[in-house]
């Protein structure tokens, strides 16, 4: 029995007025309000399939894969079923001999098994298993034309979300500070801005130049920014774009450099799409790359650059999403500043070690005579030049569509069209409280299943409408019910 007195009212539950003002106000457009009603609408299938004139969601709302029927690469989920249960290695031979694995699979996993110190089941080091580290700063070595990397720079993350956490939740010191963006952007930037209640400071893509950046434009913000008495600390570059699926040059990369060593921003390169580069006149070139030669041809001038990459399995032909891998490099960070990020990975204990070991079997995938390179060489081929003949695809029915403008792909996952709206629809949206992009999304998944997200989500220039779509959904039928669909709602609201 206890001994406290019972006689009391009974404390309120929390509600909305308790909670974190700046939690409340982040908004998330890739999971909001559209793939929430998709949600619905897949459940309401699922009782009733003849409730809704389609049979399924299209989810091209998120790069998300292999929940849209990308296989997984066969050898790096050889080597990681092996991971998860060791004592497969005492069936080497008859495992081999079966043809459920590859020889050189499962001596990866005993490798990896080593590295990790025999366990996915046991914590590593806050910043990572040392000899993943190691295997990164070949790849970024290999990758950058000989520029050499260092382990000590390197911190493995769930994913690459966790590491613009990492850099965000230091970087980020209240409303007078403030972050560049560019506009249209991923919208877990402006997100957390919005959680560390740091000032989002707007950079404006190109979109008549395929969504390039603008120097000029840029500094244009960063004088008015601290005009304003906001002082810029980290500009956010994303390339290969998202949404947009751009690709930027070296040289407009400089100018970027060029600027952050001016006015001391951090870089934070979202580099995360650079294995999905489609178009033959764009090559992917690193932020790191690009520095290390600045800093070659002009003494002294660039040394005070600061450079934070992150990469992912998330993407690629990779796809791995679910299994949270990811690295960040630092480049050019003072060992006082490096010591606090390892605070903040020490926080998380340490990345998820599956993730880890995915990490280094993207970065070094199977050599030249080994038994399985020639089916992982093959896998990838197939899914690189699968998705670059899917954006085609999608890219040319755009084209054909009135009142749609879309920047042919050169990089990603992603398209983001113009969309041209009659009056008509321009009422319409504001008599159901919408914007007249979301008016029209909102449309195309109650028509058809094909579920994407507004420009609005992600920012786009004033009196300008977008949407956001992946091409990573299998087959044409998807295509030609949006082409339908579009068709349709243009004579609908019809001028």
């Amino acid at each position: 029995m206890t001994k406290l007195d019972l006689n009391f009212e009974p404390a309120p539950q929390l509600d909305l007025k308790d909670l974190n003002e700046h939690v409340l106000k982040a908004e998330y457009a890739i999971r909001g309000a559209i793939p929430t009603r998709a949600e619905q609408i897949q459940d309401q299938i699922n009782l009733d399939p003849e409730s809704v004139p389609f049979d399924k969601i299209t989810t091209a709302n998120i790069g998300n894969p292999q929940q849209l029927q990308q296989k997984p690469l066969t050898y790096s989920r050889q080597v990681v079923s092996v991971l998860q249960y060791p004592e497969l290695l005492q069936h080497r031979d008859m495992l081999v001999k079966s043809g459920a694995f590859k020889v050189d699979a499962l001596n990866r996993a005993e490798v990896l098994l080593g590295k990790i110190g025999g366990s996915v089941g046991a914590y590593s080091s806050s910043q990572g298993v040392r000899g993943i580290r190691d295997t990164v700063t070949e790849y970024i070595t290999r990758r950058d034309d000989g520029e050499p990397a260092s382990a000590h720079d390197i911190f493995m993350t769930d994913g690459a979300t966790r590491a613009v956490t990492y850099l965000l939740s230091l970087l980020c010191r209240g409303p007078q500070y403030g972050v560049l963006i560019p506009i249209p952007q991923y919208p877990v930037y402006t997100a957390s801005l919005t959680l560390y209640n740091t000032s989002a400071i707007p950079y404006y893509l190109d979109e008549k130049s395929g969504w390039s950046t603008d120097a000029e434009e840029i500094e244009t913000q960063i004088k008015k920014t601290i005009d304003n008495g906001i002082k810029p600390t980290v500009i956010v570059v994303i390339n290969p774009g998202n949404p947009t699926g751009s690709v930027l040059k070296p040289e407009v990369m400089e100018d970027i450099v060029t600027l952050a060593a001016k006015y001391g921003l951090v870089i934070l390169a979202d580099e995360v799409y650079q294995e999905n580069v489609f178009s033959e006149e764009r090559k992917f070139y690193s932020f790191k790359r690009v520095l290390r030669s600045l800093q070659r041809r002009h003494k002294t001038i660039y040394d005070n650059v600061q450079l934070a990459s992150i990469h992912s399995t998330s993407k690629g032909v990779f796809g791995e999403c679910g299994q949270r891998g990811g690295y960040l490099e630092l480049i050019g960070f003072k060992d006082v500043v490096r010591e606090e990020i390892l605070k903040l990975a020490s926080l998380s204990i340490c990345a998820v070690i599956t993730g880890q070991a995915m990490v280094d079997l993207m970065v070094a995938p199977p050599l030249e005579g080994e038994a399985s390179y020639e089916m992982d060489k093959s896998e990838r081929l197939a899914i690189h030049n699968t998705l670059k003949q899917r954006g085609e695809l999608l890219f040319k029915t755009f084209q054909e569509l009135e009142g749609i403008e879309c920047q042919k792909p050169q990089g990603a996952m992603y398209l983001f069209p113009r969309l041209y709206f009659s009056q008509k629809v321009y009422d319409a949206a504001k008599k159901a409280d919408l914007q007249p992009d979301e008016f029209y999304c909102h449309a195309l998944l109650e028509s058809t299943g094909i579920c994407v997200v507004p420009g609005t989500g992600f920012g786009q220039e004033e009196g300008t409408w977008h949407l956001r779509t992946t091409f990573l959904a299998p087959g044409t039928e998807w295509i030609q019910k949006w082409k339908s669909f579009h068709q349709d709602f243009c004579k609908k609201y019809a001028k």
